[in-house]
């Protein structure tokens, strides 16, 4: 039994433009609901969520059913969580709040065994179906996606630097924080936060660095898109949900007599 390759990986390192949903709702049957819409990424997020191991494991079973790549959102740069969700199988990571270089590397070396890096080594995980996938240890290291969120104007100023540490797959852009760093709080869509965001994407395009975000808005995601972006988080499973429960009771009120 080989390891299988990781489609979003190789995707985005091939330049593929890739459209993905935040998982939020931290519920295997919701995740069911959304992992055959075709989507080709889905965000686990453990850091703004009621997300545990056991939920997150219960939904990297669904997805693995289907031909969305789920990634996690690790609750903190923390080897031990880490260490946790690659054993779980987690295909990808994505690394919250990463500010400088030395934290990028502390992230990757998470992920790496040695003498690479710190990961715990242990032979009878999900990730290697317990034992009978002889060729992990050799390369799960170019499998999996290792994703780092810059979320400040600080960590922005460094993105080229950031990007640059070896292992590094792709850097995602949070508008939500970064409009809270510069006073825009609640604004993620401002002009002034795309505007920092929009020159530091370019850069690290120009290097031959994927990136990516999540809005809330399907044109603006295509628009990012089209302009070098490789993949987009373009919806929220709860902000579905919410969008759509309003919409059901309003257009009723609506039409009541």
């Amino acid at each position: 039994m080989e390891l299988s390759a990781n489609r979003f990986t190789r995707a985005i390192a091939a330049g593929e433009a890739q459209i993905g949903l935040w998982i939020s709702l931290c519920s295997n049957l919701a995740a069911e609901v959304v992992a055959t819409a075709g989507y080709d990424w889905a965000l686990i997020d453990m850091e703004h969520s009621a997300n545990d191991y056991f939920s997150v494991l219960s939904q990297l079973q669904v997805f693995a059913a289907s031909r969305t790549t789920p990634l996690v959102r690790v609750e903190w740069n923390d080897p031990v969580a880490v260490k946790r969700l690659l054993d779980l199988g987690a295909p990808g990571l994505l690394f919250p709040m990463v500010q400088t270089v030395a934290e990028a590397e502390r992230a990757v070396a998470a992920t790496r065994y040695p003498p690479r890096g710190m990961r715990g080594v242990s032979g009878a995980t999900r990730a290697t179906a317990f034992g009978r996938i002889p060729d992990y240890a050799t390369r799960i290291e170019d499998e999996t996606t290792i994703l780092l969120q810059l979320e400040t104007r600080a960590a922005i100023s460094r993105a080229e630097e950031i990007a640059a540490v070896d292992g590094v797959s792709g850097i995602f852009f949070g508008p939500a924080d970064i409009a809270a760093d510069i006073g825009k709080l609640g604004r993620p869509m401002d002009p002034e936060v795309w505007a920092l965001i929009k020159p530091a994407a370019q850069k690290l395009i120009a290097r031959g660095m994927p990136v990516g975000t999540l809005v809330m808005d399907p044109a603006f995601a295509a628009e990012l898109l089209n302009e070098g972006f490789t993949f987009v988080a373009i919806a929220t499973d709860a902000g579905l949900l919410a969008r759509a429960a309003d919409a059901a009771l309003a257009q009723t009120k609506g039409a009541l007599a």
